[in-house]
């Protein structure tokens, strides 16, 4: 293990629910995305951490959700992402092949962050996946507060499901810890993708 992944199971614990990474997705993924989260999936494989709070994915899962919510957007051509991974509340992580961690997307709340380095290729891609994880903060943000009562009433989730609102904020639905459901989490991302426009904020350079 190395020191960076290490603060991150520091911060989050050890894996659970883990799948192994089929050859076959090594080999999709190389030189798309960057050696050293290929090793990261071969070591750790797609797993939960933090109680389900935080998963790393296959994101030949997420093709779809990825295309829901970025076509016609102004990140739609600027480069080539993949879900690398998400929150209980549909959060998704997209690295970029060029850019690397720059997007953060709430399908919760359809709103993109893009930092302030989308505007230069990193030197580095293999460092920025060690930096990804090792200063990857629990959340604490809007709706992630909700996850100690989520996790009570409606139990632990496993790799396919998220916990969403239903109805969706987008339709008129209460922002209440008593609204959220255990959903599949492609099925309601793709879902919401439909309801609202992305809006997309810049960090400052």
């Amino acid at each position: 293990m190395d020191e960076y992944f290490g603060m991150f199971l520091e911060e989050f614990g050890e894996p659970f629910n883990r799948r192994e990474v089929p050859i076959s997705s090594l080999e999709r993924y190389r030189h798309r995305l960057p050696e050293q989260l290929l090793k990261y999936w071969k070591e750790y494989g797609w797993a939960g951490y933090g109680r389900g709070l935080f998963w790393i994915v296959n994101p030949q899962e997420y093709e779809g959700v990825i295309s829901a919510w970025l076509q016609g957007t102004e990140l739609d051509d600027k480069d080539k992402f993949h879900v690398i991974a998400r929150s209980a509340f549909g959060q998704i992580f997209l690295w970029g092949e060029k850019f690397g961690p720059a997007v953060r997307l709430s399908t919760l709340n359809s709103y993109a962050i893009v930092s302030s380095g989308f505007n230069s290729p990193p030197d580095d891609l293999d460092f920025e996946v060690k930096c990804f994880f090792a200063f990857l903060d629990q959340p604490t943000r809007d709706p992630d507060v909700y996850f100690e009562s989520a996790l009570r009433r409606l139990g632990l989730l496993n790799d396919t499901q998220m916990y969403g609102f239903v109805p969706a904020l987008a339709l008129g639905g209460q922002r209440d810890a008593e609204n959220l459901e255990r959903v599949s989490a492609v099925e309601h991302m793709t879902f919401l993708a439909q309801l609202d426009q992305l809006t997309i904020l810049r960090l400052p350079e």
